[in-house]
């Protein structure tokens, strides 16, 4: 559930962000809220086709916009706010798709007996 509210939430903050909030001059801002949202394209339609691999997409595509947003809320104070939004966001993401790994990972193991020697 937690992993399809940070793609879902990354795709709609793309879409707000750079088609309303701080649209760019020189291109259309449609055209640049669509191209922002490219990454997501794959885990959406893994997610269409109800694939596994969806999350791991996603969460591939999430360290792109981490760094996107890293980069934008540390050059441009005026759009730092949707900056930290897309940190929070991709963070919930990457750790979400992962969480079953990792519990996987860390689950205490229960000590193997030795015999004899």
């Amino acid at each position: 559930m937690l992993p399809l509210v940070g793609i879902f939430g990354l795709l709609l903050l793309q879409w707000l962000w750079h088609g309303v909030i701080a649209p760019p001059l020189s291109v259309s801002p449609w055209i640049y809220a669509t191209f922002f949202s490219l990454p997501l394209l794959p885990s959406l339609l893994l997610l269409v086709r109800r694939k596994r691999e969806a999350l791991l997409v996603g969460a591939l595509a999430a360290l792109l916009y981490f760094c996107h947003g890293v980069m934008v809320a540390m050059t441009e104070p005026q759009q730092r706010t949707p900056a930290l939004v897309e940190i929070a966001l991709s963070v919930l993401l990457v750790v979400a798709a992962s969480w079953n790994g990792l519990r996987g990972r860390f689950a205490r193991k229960p000590a193997v007996k030795k015999g004899p020697e």
